[in-house]
């Protein structure tokens, strides 16, 4: 299972890829274990931050008895119980062979410990490059029922963000670039400030999936539910297969990145209620 040497930068909905419209790819390897188990593990910062800045207990993932390595021959260890379970879960339903499409929690795993925890600033700065442009802050000069149903979507995410944040946003109309206030950036970055590369790799993968920091963060700080989220992600292309129909590789492309959010979402919950 291949995880990138360094975060992915590009727009996830840009790099996601139609199930079954792959390239032809080598077989997928065949199931080599008959036990999943969870164990305790030592998990050194960044992947588990205590408050004197060491390590911490975390959670590996044993097959028959052997600890599941990431690509980078990493312990894939994570900082909490029921994370690891759910992790172990997605390996003990493989079949006869290993297919890593359906182990997203694996891979975001493998990637905060491979990637995101060696490149902590530059994940989080590209998280907040996204939202110098939020999605939430272009707006549509009419019809008059899509303007409607962007404010009523993104309004209330703005004046969180107002509200929680201290940040203040600029709209603009149409594709024209807004510049947002200079001190924007800043509290973005201080609401990242912080987070454990698992955290971190979760939010970006919802932040690019959607085009919109301020709703990942919204998500993450259960001030938005997943659907809610991913729903207001998605209100020009809702407007668009309404008036014009459903494309049947667009829609496609929509199911596989739901599921890469809706994994994302389940381990930042997951990771808040430890």
């Amino acid at each position: 299972m291949s995880t990138p040497e360094k975060p992915g930068f590009a727009r996830g909905k840009e790099r996601a890829k139609v199930p079954g419209r792959e390239a032809l790819r080598a077989p997928l390897p065949k199931r080599f274990y008959k036990s999943v188990t969870v164990a305790t593990a030592n998990l050194p910062p960044p992947l588990c931050i205590r408050h004197d800045g060491e390590g911490g207990r975390g959670y590996c993932i044993l097959l028959d008895g052997k600890r599941v390595k990431t690509p980078k021959k990493r312990e894939l260890a994570l900082p909490d119980r029921a994370l690891a379970e759910a992790v172990a879960a997605e390996w003990a339903a493989q079949g006869e062979r290993i297919d890593p499409a359906t182990m997203p929690l694996t891979r975001i795993a493998n990637t905060a410990i491979d990637a995101v925890a060696d490149h902590m600033g530059e994940v989080a700065a590209d998280i907040a490059a996204f939202a110098a442009s939020d999605l939430v802050c272009y707006r549509a000069a009419g019809p008059e029922g899509l303007v409607a149903r962007q404010a009523a979507s993104w309004d209330p995410v703005l004046d969180w963000a107002e509200w929680e944040l201290g940040v203040g946003f600029m709209l603009a109309e149409g594709v024209n670039p807004v510049v947002q206030p200079p001190q924007m950036l800043a509290r973005i970055a201080a609401a990242l400030d912080g987070l454990d590369p698992f955290r971190l790799a979760s939010l970006h993968v919802m932040t690019t999936l959607t085009g919109s920091a301020l709703l990942a963060l919204a998500c993450a700080r259960r001030r938005l539910a997943l659907q809610e989220a991913w729903a207001a992600a998605h209100v020009d292309e809702d407007w668009q297969i309404e008036h014009w129909g459903v494309d049947a590789e667009a829609e496609a492309r929509r199911r596989y990145r739901l599921s890469e959010f809706e994994a994302a979402g389940r381990m930042m919950e997951l990771l808040a209620a430890n």
